[in-house]
């Protein structure tokens, strides 16, 4: 049967370099899941694969898309589906995904709820509601009409609360009943493999790698977007900072401070949700042959 091979882990891990030799060893291009590396007008702030590295290995979904484009985890579900039926498990009963994106992989891995791709009326309205009324009242919203999905969401990202919001006023349903956590059974094997370091040695990449990105030019990667700051593209960590820097809130030795801060929490998070799925087999990320060895053996099974 064909195998995906999923290699996941926190941010800031070292997924990046071991996949290369990964592919390089299975001669497959990667798949790439990261719901930020997709935008073509932030490649140092997401530490999407550079040029070089794409040259060495085909990337898939690294910068095809635009930050005032619509994508979802469901999107991305049909996409790579696609991708693999029609054209990777073609060339090679192996394929290789990696990414940080909790829901982009499970959305591949166990499938997502079908619910309804919102309109572009529905999505104009929520956004002028949203810069309008504001979150909170957003929230409040929400905990009225759908009681049961506003205690499960996070209050704080208004993406998830203004798509929940969407759905309720697009279908008069509330969004909770479209989900029904129904794992779907896909035509191919899936061996997921994590990567995980030492919580302080992850720390310490992770506040290197912000200092490396402004080195690289991260601040004039964010003035580039900042008239579009409020895009849902740009509601993520490295940008927000640094466009509160720009607004004239805080310094920007604070912005970076804070940039470091809220990406070690962002890893936290990471490993809180992959630890929930016993199906992943941990490592060392320099542990590469280890890995490579482990790989092949389940490959043959």
């Amino acid at each position: 049967m064909n195998t995906l091979v999923v290699i996941l882990g926190p941010t800031g891990v070292g997924k990046t370099e071991l996949c290369l030799q990964i592919a390089k060893h299975l001669d497959v291009p990667i798949v790439n899941a990261d719901s930020r590396q997709i935008y073509a007008e932030l490649p140092i702030g997401t530490a999407a694969p550079t040029l070089e590295e794409q040259q060495q290995v085909p990337h898939y979904f690294v910068g095809n898309h635009h930050i005032e484009d619509y994508y979802s985890a469901s999107m991305f579900e049909s996409d790579v589906l696609s991708l693999l039926e029609n054209k990777l498990f073609k060339e090679n009963s192996v394929a290789l995904m990696t990414g940080g994106s909790m829901m982009y992989i499970d959305a591949v891995c166990d499938g997502i709820d079908d619910i309804p791709t919102v309109d572009d009326k529905t999505r104009l309205f929520m956004k002028q509601q949203l810069q309008e009324k504001g979150l909170p009242t957003l929230v409040e919203k929400l905990k009225r009409i759908d009681p049961e999905h506003y205690e499960m969401v996070d209050k704080n990202n208004p993406r998830r609360v203004v798509h929940a919001l969407e759905i309720c006023h697009m279908t008069g349903q509330t969004y909770t009943s479209f989900r029904t956590n129904t794992k779907k059974e896909r035509p191919f094997h899936i061996l997921k493999i994590g990567l995980n370091r030492n919580r302080e040695e992850i720390y310490q990449r992770i506040n290197n790698r912000v200092l490396a990105m402004m080195e690289q030019g991260l601040e004039q990667e964010a003035r580039n977007v900042y008239p579009s700051k409020g895009l849902n593209a740009l509601n993520t960590v490295g940008y927000k900072e640094l466009f509160d820097y720009f607004d004239g809130n805080i310094p920007l030795e604070e912005a970076v401070r804070q940039i470091q801060s809220n990406t070690r929490r962002y890893m936290r998070k990471q490993l809180t949700w992959f630890k929930k799925d016993e199906e992943i087999q941990w490592f060392h990320p320099d542990n590469i042959k280890e890995i490579i060895n482990y790989i092949d053996k389940k490959i043959e099974i």
